[in-house]
């Protein structure tokens, strides 16, 4: 599995132009967490969390579908959203996460790794400078 530094990273998360102006970054807990507080400092909106599930620590699929784990407890319609994971092999959390904020104004996606409409790479997987 390929490494990169936390600079290198970093400097991807500076460069990246988001064309909309948000109201709400959400992150896709727990993966999106740290991605979503980098992009938050940046932008300084409301942030809030999506508990969803699909995968165990080592990437393998825990459930069938991706699992809401905890219910929808912020108020999102009528806002623009961008929905933030680590890394997106599938799109099925980003899909259900679309699916549970119906109602919002506009919502993007974006990724550490993988196809959302805002990413920083697009590549075979690599370990986040920020995990142990």
């Amino acid at each position: 599995m390929q490494a990169k530094t936390f600079d290198e990273v970093l400097e991807k998360f500076r460069r990246v132009a988001f064309a909309e102006k948000f109201d709400m970054v959400v992150a896709v807990a727990n993966g999106g967490i740290i991605p979503a507080a980098i992009i938050n400092q940046r932008l300084g909106v409301e942030i809030q969390l999506l508990r969803i599930n699909l995968r165990d620590d080592n990437q393998q699929p825990r459930y069938e579908h991706p699992k809401l784990l905890s219910p929808v407890d912020f108020e999102f319609k009528g806002k623009t959203i961008l929905v933030v994971d680590d890394r997106v092999k599938t799109g099925a959390s980003l899909a259900l996460a679309r699916e549970l904020l119906q109602g919002a104004t506009l919502i993007k996606t974006f990724a550490v790794n993988g196809s959302a409409d805002y990413a920083l790479y697009n590549e075979e997987c690599f370990k986040f400078p920020w995990i142990a």
